[in-house]
């Protein structure tokens, strides 16, 4: 059949060969699958409220703010965070811009730059939102695989990341006494 290896079903296919194996394949549809429903169920968690109504890529937006060092980051340096392309970046910023969440202002450092800033109204938002999103975090994943299995998950997918990948949890902002759920 096309597109099988000449591995045996159980088998592990090799590099040399071109196909997976239908386990692999498999393994890999619902690697998909998986991701791309729990981006869209925990999106439409946020959403659904009016009163947050925020994309998933938005919240984490405010996220990477709110952990960086004064609450804001160079555009360039927001958009590898969150893995967006720089135009795409512009895009959602612009319109978090609109919401009053967020503010573009010259980097002081050079003054050629652009940087985002949180702003009151995001720092809010983040409030209202958090919990909103930890319960479906909690309910779409970590309650249905559990805490272990969630761990070991996060260690198998953080080898297929370069070292230094923008995963670990920053620090809270200096104004805050605990960090907020994320």
């Amino acid at each position: 059949m096309a597109g099988t290896t000449s591995s045996g079903e159980d088998g592990a296919s090799t590099p040399e060969e071109l196909w997976l194996t239908s386990s692999e394949q498999e393994a890999w549809r619902t690697f998909l699958y998986a991701t791309t429903l729990l981006s869209d169920r925990m999106g439409e968690a946020l959403q659904s409220d009016p009163e947050i109504d925020l994309t998933l890529g938005e919240y984490e937006i405010l996220v990477r703010l709110s952990e960086a060092e004064n609450m804001f980051l160079r555009m360039s340096e927001l958009a590898d965070q969150v893995v967006h392309s720089r135009s795409r970046l512009t895009h959602t910023v612009s319109r978090m811009e609109r919401r009053g969440l967020v503010e573009r202002v010259r980097c002081a450092d050079d003054g050629r730059g652009r940087q985002a800033q949180l702003t009151a109204a995001g720092e809010q938002m983040l409030v209202r939102a958090a919990p909103t999103h930890v319960r479906s975090v909690r309910s779409l994943l970590l309650d249905v695989i559990g805490h272990d299995d969630l761990l070991e998950l996060g260690r198998i997918l953080g080898t297929t990341l370069d070292e230094g990948a923008p995963v670990a949890v920053g620090c809270p902002a200096p104004h805050q006494k605990d960090p907020a759920p994320r």
